[in-house]
C-alpha cells in the first residue's frame, strides 16, 4: 500500500479485549500503524497496553465521550490517508486491508466502506453489527444485507460482491481521512449508536459513495456479549435514530415521516412493555420525549447539511422494514 493507513481502536475497559484480539491485529496490520485510543477506562487498559504492547501508539483522551466524541478526539492527533476504525471485539483475517483501500485509492468519490462482518462465535452467520453493508428504510430504521432486525443469514456467498451501500458500520468502517475531517467526523451529541449512520447519510447527501467490499472479512464478538435487557442502548438507538431522520431527510413529506416514525415507536415500546422488559420501553419514550423537545436544536444542524445528491435517495428503500419483518415475514434481505 502506498496511501498510509491507521488502524485506530477506541477502547473502554476493553482489556480483555484487546489481550486477545490485538495481537491478531498486528499480525494482518500490513504496514499500516495501529493505535489504541483510551476512552478514560477505568479498568487497567492503559497500564497493560504500556506493559504488554509498547510497540503500539496509545492516545489517552481526557474525557469519555462515547464513541462519537471519543473518536472525534483521537483522530485529531492521527495523520494518515485512511482511518480504519475497529472495535475491541474484532479478528481480523489475512489480507483484509488491502483490497479495501486500493479501491478507495481507485474510486475518490468514496468516503467510506466496510468489509464482511462474520458472527465470531457462529462464524458461519452475519454479525448484527453491519454484515454485508447498511441501509435504511423511508422512516429512517436501519437494516442490513445479511441481517434484518435480530435475523441473521449465514454466509452462502451469496454478497461476496462490492456494492454500493447506505451506510458502513463503526465495527469496522474505512474512512478517507479527508472527508471525515470535511464533515467534522462524528455528531458528539450522540454519544453512541448510529453516529456512523447519520455520518454516511450527511456524505451521501453531499455527493460521496459509501460501499461494502465483499473480497475483506472481519469477524466480531458484538451483541451476543450483552444482555438481552439494555435501556440504555435502547434509548440511544431510538433517540439517535430519530435526530439522524430528522437532520438528513429532505422537506418534503418530513413531519409526516416523523409522525409515522413516532406511532411506530410507540409500537415498539407496547411490545417491550408486555413482552420483553419494561425499562425499555420507558427507554422508547424517554427517547421520544428528548427528540421533540429539542426540535430547534435539530432544526439548527439541519441548516449546516450540504444537499446536493439526489442519487442516494435510490439507496433508501421506500417501504417500512418494520411492515415488511413483521406482518408480511420478510427474513431475508433478497425478499425485499
Amino acid at each position: 500500500m502506498t496511501a498510509s493507513v491507521a488502524i485506530v481502536i477506541l477502547n473502554y475497559n476493553g482489556r480483555t479485549f484487546l489481550n486477545k484480539f490485538l495481537p491478531n491485529v498486528l499480525q494482518h496490520a500490513e504496514g499500516a500503524e495501529v493505535i489504541v485510543a483510551d476512552n478514560q477506562s477505568t479498568d487497567d487498559s492503559v497500564a497493560f497496553m504500556q506493559a504488554t504492547f509498547p510497540q503500539v501508539r496509545l492516545i489517552i483522551n481526557k474525557e469519555n465521550g462515547g464513541f462519537a466524541k471519543g473518536y472525534n478526539d483521537a483522530l485529531k492527533h492521527v495523520d494518515a490517508d485512511y482511518y480504519v476504525l475497529l472495535n475491541s471485539d474484532a479478528e481480523v483475517t489475512a489480507g483484509w486491508l488491502t483490497p479495501i483501500i486500493s479501491f478507495m485509492e481507485e474510486h475518490p468519490k468514496v468516503a467510506a466502506c466496510q468489509p464482511k462482518i462474520m458472527a465470531y462465535h457462529n462464524r458461519i452467520t452475519f454479525e448484527y453489527a453491519g454484515a454485508a453493508g447498511g441501509y435504511i428504510d423511508y422512516l429512517g430504521y436501519p437494516f442490513c444485507r445479511g441481517r434484518l432486525f435480530d435475523t441473521l443469514e449465514e454466509d452462502e456467498h451469496q454478497y461476496d460482491d462490492i456494492r454500493k451501500v447506505f451506510w458502513a458500520t463503526g465495527c469496522c468502517m474505512f474512512l478517507r481521512s479527508r472527508t471525515f475531517h470535511e464533515f467534522n467526523g462524528f455528531d458528539e451529541d450522540y454519544f453512541a449508536h448510529m453516529e456512523e449512520i447519520d455520518l454516511c447519510w450527511r456524505m451521501n447527501n453531499a455527493g460521496y459513495e459509501v460501499f461494502y467490499h465483499g473480497e475483506s472479512k472481519v469477524y466480531h464478538v458484538g451483541g451476543g456479549t450483552l444482555p438481552k435487557s439494555n435501556p440504555r442502548k435502547t434509548y440511544l438507538n431510538f433517540r439517535n435514530s430519530l435526530i439522524t431522520l430528522y437532520k438528513n431527510t429532505r422537506r418534503r413529506h418530513l413531519i409526516q415521516k416523523l409522525c409515522l416514525r413516532s406511532l411506530l415507536d410507540v409500537v415498539a415500546a407496547t411490545k417491550f412493555l408486555f413482552f420483553d422488559s419494561r425499562a425499555d420501553a420507558m427507554a422508547v419514550y424517554r427517547a421520544q420525549w428528548y427528540f421533540w423537545s429539542r426540535l430547534p436544536k435539530w432544526q439548527s444542524k439541519r441548516k449546516n447539511l450540504k444537499r446536493s445528491n439526489k442519487a442516494c435517495l435510490d439507496l433508501i428503500l421506500p417501504k417500512s422494514i418494520v411492515l415488511l419483518y413483521y406482518l408480511k415475514g420478510k427474513k431475508s434481505f433478497k425478499d425485499l
